[in-house]
């Protein structure tokens, strides 16, 4: 395979500069900025791209959109390259060897009462391999789509192509108005949210009306997006909300008060990746987010 990164000549086959175009394209969402990071012009980028995806004769890319989205092929083949192209430089370099990033996406809450404690001990253990933590508003937080290498999903994932591990469940919670009559009591059932409006997160929440009994559920709902404009709905008395026990202490609100739900089912927390080659980091992710649950709170159920 050849290093370079200039133009495409006819006759080669697919070189390193092809995957190292894909793999930058890809994780930056934008041909300009991969430009700007392989330090070559927009143009070459296209025409990189372009020569590999008529070399393998597939799409990798979808160009409908503003940002850059990988297609399903494209995702399965980015782990590939990625593989490719780590085996590469570790071959030309073992002992410089330079790791990509591990990203791991969540929608919300993150990993919980865990979370600073696996992104330390991350640090710690793996300091060659930046763990970077993004929160993407999608029900599997851009997993499917390519955008992270894992993420730490709620609620059950049929998303054909995952492979997912129950690392934990946690109790859940109403989220109430603070001056909303609700508000001062010790706890609740989901009965007492069906006299009013409930907000459900349509986009990457895990709380459908399914939690509540066919013959007994809220009198109204009202849809929103995200986690933010969640606890704004709340706040504003527009209705309550149901989640997971870890939201209280990674979304705290100044107009919203979390009371334990005594009736909900458990929240299943839940580690998923791709079915196939992934990122070469990412066994030690499984193994150090089932050490910290191990070493945690008793009130979580392994």
């Amino acid at each position: 395979m050849s290093t370079g990164q200039g133009a495409d000549h006819g006759g080669r086959g697919i070189e390193i500069r092809h995957l190292r175009a894909f793999l930058a394209i890809a994780d930056e969402g934008s041909v300009t900025r991969a430009a700007g990071r392989l330090g070559v012009t927009q143009p070459v980028v296209s025409r990189t791209l372009a020569s590999l995806e008529g070399h393998l004769d597939v799409r990798l890319v979808d160009r409908s959109t503003h940002h850059l989205a990988l297609t399903p092929e494209g995702v399965t083949f980015r782990d590939k390259a990625a593989v490719a192209v780590g085996a590469f430089e570790q071959a030309l370099d073992p002992g410089r060897l330079r790791h990509r990033p591990l990203r791991l996406g969540h929608a919300w809450s993150a990993f919980g009462p865990y979370t600073t404690p696996l992104l330390r001990t991350w640090q710690q253990r793996h300091p060659r391999t930046p763990l970077e933590l993004l929160r993407i508003d999608d029900r599997t937080a851009g997993l499917a789509r390519g955008e992270v290498d894992a993420a730490l999903l709620r609620g059950p994932v049929d998303t054909p192509g995952l492979v997912t591990e129950v690392l934990f469940t946690e109790g859940r919670v109403a989220a109430v108005a603070a001056d909303g009559p609700l508000a001062a009591r010790a706890s609740l059932s989901l009965a007492d949210l069906t006299g009013g409006a409930v907000v459900l997160n349509t986009v990457s929440g895990a709380t459908t009306l399914d939690l509540w009994p066919p013959h007994h559920r809220p009198a109204a709902t009202v849809t929103v997006a995200n986690t933010d404009d969640w606890l704004t709905a709340i706040a504003a008395g527009r209705g309550s909300g149901v989640s997971g026990a870890s939201t209280t202490g990674m979304h705290p609100h100044a107009g919203v008060v979390y009371v334990p739900l005594d009736d909900a089912p458990p929240l299943p927390v839940l580690l998923a990746r791709r079915d196939g080659p992934g990122h070469p980091a990412l066994p030690h992710l499984v193994a150090l987010a089932r050490e910290i649950v191990a070493l945690g709170s008793p009130g979580h159920r392994t």
